[in-house]
Parts: C-alpha cells; structure tokens; sequence
C-alpha cells in the first residue's frame, strides 16, 4: 500500500491518532475493532494486523461460563497469538457476576489488555440464559456485574452495551452512569434498540446522549461504513472514538486509511481473500475453516455492485483451496466497487 496523505483527510486521521487513557493504559489511537460473533476470530485478527494501525483489538464473543476450562490452541473462540495480547479485549458473555468473575480473571491471568462485558447481544440464545442484552432489562444485576468484575480483575473494564428494549434514550444514560460508578472504564455504546437487527438506522445521535451523562471514555459504534461516517459520528456526538464491526470485515485495511491516509493498491481485495483463507486453513480444522469463510463473505462481497453474484460463486466452495481458486479466477482489479457496502448483503 502507497503512503499518501490528501489535506482533506487529515483533520480525521489526526483525531483518530491521538492516543487515549483507558483504566491506567494507553492506546495508541482511537479506532477500534467491534467484537462479532464468529468474525473477529485469531485468524481475521492476524490479517488486520497485517493491514495494521486498528487501535484495539477485541475476540469475538466467548462464554463466561466456557472461559475458565477452556484449553487456548484448541478451543475455536478463546485462541490468540502471543504477540495480540498486549492490544487484545476478551469479550465475555454471561448472567450472573459469579460466572463473569472467574471468566474475568482468567483473562486478566492469561495477560490481555483488557476484558468486555457484552450486554448488546439479542440473539435467543443469550435472552435466554438472561445475558447479552438481557441485562439491559435488569439494570440492578448489570451493575452489580460491573461492579464484581471490577473488583475482580486490575485490567481495564469495558462494557458494549445498546440502547435497551425501547427506543427512549434516558434509560441507557441512567444505566452509563450506574455503569461508571461500579467502576467501568469505557463504554462503547451502539444506539439501537435490542431487538432490532440492523434493518434500521442507529439513532447515532444517542451517542451524545451517553457521552454526556459520564465522564469515562465513550466509544460510539454502528453502520460507520466511511470516512466521513467516522467523521460526523466524532463531530456530531462528541464521542472519545469509533468502534467500527462489519465494514472491518468487508475492508479490515480502513483503519490504515483512516488513521495514517494509505491508499490501498488494486489487488487488495485478492489479496485480502488469499491471507485470510490462509489463515483461516492454519487456525482451523476444515469444516470450521469453511464455516467461518462462508461466516465472512456476505460482508466481503458487499464491497461489490455486483456482490450478490459474487457471493454465489463463493457459496460453492467446499475448501481453502477452491477458496483460493476462486478468488483467482473471480476477483479482478476492474470490478466495480459500491462507495458504501450493499446492506442487503450485510443482513444475510
């Protein structure tokens, strides 16, 4: 990738540059990588390192109750590299602050830099075993959480939580500063409502909202897709920084550019495909190698106008070597690129 600096960037890459405190620790800058299910894995994690200058990186969500037996190396979601640790957030799933604790302190002694405690996640499962964005109906118990991991571990304490189960913002405030007086060290705040999967705007204007009810770092996070999303959401809210999710799977190069103005040359795209199937065969056994490629590609193929038959011709692939094929065969420098990612492609 060219190294260029256009004026017209450089008003975001400066504020992104600009390191930030968080719990007595230092980041380097202020973009992020969102923790996703499924795709913020150790194998997606060793290609955006490669691209570089993502602020922090986070897993993708792991049990509270799993974290403490888990063996890393074998198990699919509590796995990392060495060399991740020291900028690497462990996000924990849980319902109650017994089983967060001990997940929590595992986390702390296997040294990351910090630990997440998810309280955005609506998906059955975690309604279910009250978790996720459950707590967001039991503020009582997501603060006493907070205040149990908090007491628990030294590292930095963040918490990615939504709105709540209905649109009104004042809950959410109420609950950030509760959040903060039971010791949370960051949050990164989605502004929508629980239940809605991603087939509505976020009301990013809510954002403000939460950045002035605390005096910790906020972080803001939803459909930032460009530059200028990154921009107005930092304008508009005021937030700390940006949390940026699915187009840092579609392209996990954005935090160069954003940050340190990197044009990316036209085999980016091919290349990006052919680290990560690579990546992917070394961290996986096949099945689940293929399983998380098929996990990634909707958004992959959202960068396209023409996405849609991309993502069929790859939907056939049954391993990392028709992977690779494919994207020798399919994905050219000439393709036409949507500026903003196909949604339709993203909510598969």
């Amino acid at each position: 990738m060219k190294n260029t600096v256009p004026p017209h960037f450089s008003k975001l890459a400066t504020q992104l540059k600009t390191p930030i405190a968080i719990g007595g620790k230092t980041i380097p800058n202020r973009l992020w990588l969102a923790p996703m299910a499924g795709l913020t894995h150790c194998a997606f994690r060793q290609v955006l390192a490669h691209y570089g200058s993502c602020g922090l990186l986070f897993t993708e969500m792991c049990s509270a109750k799993a974290v403490p037996t888990e063996k890393p190396g074998i198990s699919p979601v509590f796995s990392w590299k060495e060399w991740e640790l020291p900028n690497l957030v462990c996000q924990l799933v849980g319902g109650t602050p017994e089983e967060l604790v001990i997940a929590a302190k595992r986390v702390e002694q296997e040294g990351f830099f910090g630990v997440d405690i998810n309280m955005g996640c609506s998906a059955r499962g975690m309604i279910k075993r009250e978790a996720g964005a459950a707590l967001l109906k039991t503020p009582d118990k997501a603060v006493d959480i907070v205040k149990a991991v908090r007491e628990a571990v030294s590292i930095p304490v963040f918490v990615k939580f939504r709105t709540g189960w209905s649109k009104e913002i004042e809950p959410a405030m109420a609950l950030a500063k509760r959040l903060e007086n039971a010791g949370a060290d960051c949050l990164v705040f989605h502004p929508r409502v629980a239940p809605d999967k991603r087939t509505r705007p976020p009301f990013i204007d809510h954002i403000r909202f939460i950045k002035e009810a605390v005096s910790i770092p906020v972080f803001g996070n939803g459909n930032v897709t460009t530059r200028q999303h990154c921009q107005d959401m930092l304008d508009k809210t005021g937030c700390d920084g940006v949390s940026v999710g699915r187009m840092a799977v579609a392209r996990p190069w954005l935090f160069a550019q954003w940050t340190a103005d990197y044009t990316p040359d036209d085999s980016i795209f091919k290349d990006y495909v052919l680290r990560l199937a690579t990546a992917l065969e070394q961290e996986f056994d096949p099945i689940r190698a293929i399983k998380r490629f098929r996990l990634f590609m909707p958004y992959f193929a959202a960068n396209f106008r023409f996405g849609h038959s991309l993502q069929a011709t790859f939907s056939t692939a049954k391993t990392m070597d028709d992977v690779c094929r494919m994207a020798e065969e399919h994905i050219r420098p000439d393709m036409p690129l949507s500026m903003s990612p196909n949604m339709n492609l993203y909510n598969l």
